[in-house]
């Protein structure tokens, strides 16, 4: 037994100090963070070379005596042999942290800790005895009840923060009528003053006037006292009576667009700024009176832009002018041809066939005409080909072509203030402008996407906006081509066309089936227009300044007044068929308006669609 060293006596430490439920006893010899040697918490833990930590004072101690592991009975020569356990030490400090806040709590009174895992910490405790159970089920049910509490507390706060901005909101709406009752029932005020005046005048006229018998006051004031816009009452004249009773069912129809619109322009009434202006009275006054003039379209002329009408080739017509003193339109479209029609010849003619007074050739579908708003006879078109042709449309022959574009062109314009300057629009994602005294182009806008429409402010030799696939309308001004003047953003997919109702506002159409109108000062849509289809194809769109009409890939033309996002009315093309189509059904066909504008100074639309025939048509 001399040859071998002898073995450290393990020995019992009854009163070893307790961390919180790990104690220096023989029960605890498995726990991680308790030295073997010793019994208790390790400190500044150290290893060996056979993987067993201890504590630095501990091992010191058992190497002296003995150069083997007092774990596994691993030789080890020396005290370099063993190593510190930096992990083991930190996660002891952590260890060891827990426990003092558990002790703390515990000293205080309360439950060590909120968590279910702290808990059954606590309760595995073998050192618990009745008392302290006792102790901790009363701490938890007080814990219960105030948590309950809190809940309930916190439950009612929401509901007193709820009922209070409902209350906010409701005295805010509640002062908004008021305002609103208080403009309304000055505007009637005002109304009631113009009848009276009205009535007046009547009574005041000259006898050799008025009818005999008629009293004039009290057949105005009868035909204006309906019951409600579809009321029974109508006692007046027959013309009167039709008139108001035609009117009153166009504005229940759009009452709440119409309610909308007269709160829009009486805005500054409203917030209570100017609660006595009549501006927004007379202006709304006026939206009113355009809005409820017409009621149907009423067909002039039906032309035919078809090359054989017993074939069944396309004839789509993509574009349709009338030229400076509106009376000459010009039709054009995928046939190559532009065929000039007198206006007035049309709309006499008693036959249906109708016959161009010039017909022009191109080399390609052709996408758009123009008519000079300074030259009687000067006419310009975009083909397929990317060219851009003047014409003289006295001799029917070609005066200048400029053929710059790389790819297919869409749109060209005159600009009414400069007659010799020209800009076109094409899918090479540039606007190219042209002058009539020039061979080539005199300047170009680079476009990031194709380019679908393009058109002159008609008050500005410099500005011109355009609609690109990029779903934008640009603004121009061609002092400056590097940057846009406003970019106006809101259609989803490309714009297809842009047109000006006055100097300082665009509507533009996309193929989102919607049409925007924007005001040059503002970078937000004024409104949206929807009703009509547009998926696919270019359906035309014109405007007269006040009412705008569009095509419809339902075979319908829309026509919308600015003021309302709803259509006022429509008018359904008859399905065409060629004799080889006879048979087939109505929901076969796939007919598009494809072409609109109005004639200029009057209530007069001429549409066509993708069939080629073409409408002339009169709102009343």
């Amino acid at each position: 037994m001399a040859g071998r060293a002898q073995q450290p006596r393990r020995r019992k430490r009854p009163h070893a100090p307790v961390y919180g439920g790990i104690c220096g006893t023989y029960e605890d010899k498995d726990n991680d963070y308790v030295c073997p040697i010793c019994f208790n918490i390790i400190d500044e833990a150290h290893m060996t070379k056979c993987g067993h930590s201890f504590c630095h004072k501990c091992i010191k101690l058992s190497l002296e005596r003995s150069n083997r592991c007092p774990k596994c009975n691993c030789a080890i020569e020396n005290n370099g042999q063993i190593f510190p356990n930096f992990t083991l030490n930190e996660l002891i400090l952590k260890f060891k942290g827990k426990l003092s806040e558990k002790k703390i709590k515990t000293e205080q009174g309360t439950p060590p800790s909120s968590s279910l895992l702290d808990i059954q910490e606590l309760v595995s405790e073998d050192n618990l005895d009745l008392s302290n159970v006792n102790n901790l089920l009363e701490m938890l049910l007080q814990k219960k009840q105030q948590l309950e509490a809190d809940g309930k507390l916190a439950e009612t706060f929401i509901l007193k923060e709820f009922l209070q901005q409902v209350k906010q909101r409701k005295q805010e709406q509640l002062e908004q009528l008021n305002r609103q009752i208080s403009v309304l029932e000055t505007d009637i005020q005002k109304v009631d003053d113009l009848i009276h005046e009205y009535n007046s005048k009547y009574n005041h006229c000259p006898d050799h006037l008025v009818p005999s018998g008629f009293d004039a006051a009290r057949a105005f004031a009868e035909a204006t006292s309906q019951d409600g816009f579809n009321g029974s009452k109508n006692v007046g004249k027959p013309l009167l009576q039709n008139s108001m009773a035609a009117r009153r069912k166009k504005i229940s129809q759009h009452f709440e667009d119409l309610e909308q619109c007269y709160f829009s322009v009486r805005v500054k009434g409203v917030n209570g700024v100017d609660n006595d202006s009549k501006e927004g009275l007379e202006e709304f006054t006026n939206s009113l009176s355009k809005f409820s003039r017409f009621t149907s379209c009423r067909p002039l002329a039906t032309l035919s832009y078809a090359v054989d009408l017993l074939s069944g080739g396309s004839s789509i017509v993509s574009s349709i002018e009338f030229d400076r003193d509106c009376d000459y339109f010009a039709i054009a479209g995928v046939t190559k041809k532009i065929k000039v029609y007198e206006y007035n010849m049309v709309i006499k003619d008693a036959v249906d066939i109708h016959y161009p007074t010039l017909e022009m050739v191109c080399n390609s579908k052709i996408s758009c005409v123009t008519w000079s708003a300074y030259h009687k006879n000067m006419l310009a078109s975009s083909d397929y080909e990317g060219t851009v042709t003047l014409w003289d449309a006295s001799t029917g022959q070609k005066s200048k072509t400029f053929q710059e574009h790389e790819k297919r062109c869409w749109s060209v314009d005159f600009n009414r203030m400069d007659p010799k300057l020209i800009a076109s629009g094409s899918d090479d994602a540039k606007v190219k402008l042209w002058s009539t005294n020039a061979d080539h182009s005199i300047a170009s806008l680079e476009a990031k996407a194709n380019v679908c429409c393009v058109k002159f402010n008609p008050q500005s030799r410099y500005h011109l906006a355009y609609g690109s696939a990029d779903h934008c309308v640009h603004y121009y001004d061609l002092r400056n081509t590097k940057q846009a003047v406003t970019v106006f953003r809101g259609h989803r997919k490309a714009v297809s066309y842009v047109k000006f109702l006055n100097s300082t506002e665009i509507v533009s159409a996309s193929t989102d089936s919607q049409l925007k109108l924007w005001d040059l000062n503002r970078p937000n849509s004024v409104r949206t227009f929807q009703g009509h289809t547009n998926e696919k194809n270019f359906v035309g769109l014109s405007t007269d300044g006040d009412y705008v009409a569009c095509g419809s890939e339902n075979n319908s033309l829309y026509i919308y007044y600015k003021g309302l996002a709803k259509q006022l009315m429509t008018y359904k093309f008859d399905t065409a068929r060629s004799v080889l189509e006879n048979n087939r059904k109505d929901e076969d066909q796939n007919e598009f308006v494809s072409a609109v504008t109005w004639r200029p100074s009057s209530n007069v639309v001429v549409a066509a669609n993708s069939q080629g025939t073409v409408k002339v048509l009169e709102l009343v």
